[in-house]
C-alpha cells in the first residue's frame, strides 16, 4: 500500500495545468488538477456529459457560469456542484502560487 499527498509539488515545472486521475471506475472519475495561473480561452466555455464536484484545497480561483453575471471566487475549502451541460469557464487562476483542486466527475444513476 502507498501512502500518497494530494499537496505532493510537482516533479517538473510546466506553463499547462496539470491532470493526475487520483481514482477511476465506470461511475465516476476523481482527479486532482494543479492550476498555475491558467484560464480558458477566450471566448470558450467548458460543458461535460457528466456532474462535476469540485472543491478549492490552495490558492484561488474565479468560475464564471453562463447563467450569471456575477464570478464566483473560490478560496480554499470552497466547493461547488456543475450539473453536467452546465456552461461555465475558469476567468482565472492564481499564478502567485499553485492553485489545487479535487474534482469528482460522475453520472447520476437512471
Amino acid at each position: 500500500m502507498k501512502i500518497n499527498n494530494i499537496f505532493r509539488p510537482l516533479n517538473t515545472p510546466t506553463q499547462n495545468e496539470v491532470f493526475e486521475k487520483l481514482l477511476n471506475t465506470s461511475d465516476f472519475r476523481l482527479e486532482k488538477i494543479v492550476s498555475t495561473g491558467q484560464a480558458t480561452p477566450p471566448g470558450e466555455w467548458y460543458e461535460q456529459e457528466q456532474d462535476e464536484w469540485v472543491i478549492l484545497l490552495s490558492g484561488s480561483a474565479g468560475l464564471l457560469f453562463e447563467t450569471e453575471n456575477t464570478l464566483q471566487v473560490l478560496h480554499p475549502g470552497d466547493y461547488v456542484h456543475i450539473p453536467a451541460h452546465q456552461r461555465h469557464r475558469v476567468e482565472w487562476t492564481d499564478s502567485s502560487q499553485p492553485t489545487v483542486w479535487l474534482a469528482l466527475h460522475y453520472r447520476h444513476p437512471k
